[in-house]
């Protein structure tokens, strides 16, 4: 029966305490063991949107006799790094930190980033093996104080980060090096 009354409960409900959301994007305390961790894990995350977008131009402006597989490599390496990008940042958003919220402060983030100035072939991919190579090295950064925090999900996905940039390294490498087609020396094949 409907008595036009609202219905009261019977117990009053606990009250929620509403916790603040942080909303600076970068840790602010180097000293804080997590802070730290995700401050690494944003540096990373400024390497793969950078290499992704390195990458990408590699893909679109190389020209040289191999340049069907260098087109071809570099598109896979420009969608892996777009992968990684978004990985890397569920992984510092799973920390409760916050990414930059425009380039300028993902460049910000990755200081040391080498960009290409010339379109010479050999120096395009010279400077891509060289920032793949600092990445990797980024990463093994980030393992080390995953470890500290007990982060398995952060430490086991930056081992697979750094298994993908010393494995395209090594293809890079590879394709600058023309190993035994001339007695052994060493000649770039652009």
């Amino acid at each position: 029966m409907f008595s036009g009354a609202p219905v009261q409960p019977i117990q009053q409900p606990a009250e929620a305490v509403a916790k603040p959301v942080d909303t600076k994007p970068t840790p602010k305390q180097k000293k804080e063991d997590v802070a730290r961790l995700a401050s690494e894990m944003i540096h990373v995350a400024s390497y793969t949107s950078q290499l992704m977008v390195q990458a990408h131009l590699i893909h679109l402006n190389y020209e040289a006799a191999n340049f069907y597989g260098v087109h071809d490599f570099t598109k896979k390496q420009y969608k892996q790094h777009q992968k990684q990008f978004d990985r890397v940042g569920e992984l510092v958003r799973s920390l409760d930190y916050l990414l930059p919220m425009c380039a300028k402060g993902l460049a910000g983030a990755c200081k040391k980033f080498v960009h290409i100035d010339s379109y010479e072939p050999q120096d395009m991919l010279m400077t891509y093996l060289t920032n793949l190579e600092a990445m990797g090295m980024a990463c093994k950064k980030v393992i080390k104080q995953a470890r500290k925090e007990e982060a398995p999900d952060v430490e086991n996905y930056f081992a697979q980060l750094i298994e993908d940039s010393f494995t395209a390294a090594w293809m890079i490498k590879s394709t600058l090096r023309n190993k035994g087609s001339h007695c052994g020396s060493w000649q770039p094949l652009v």
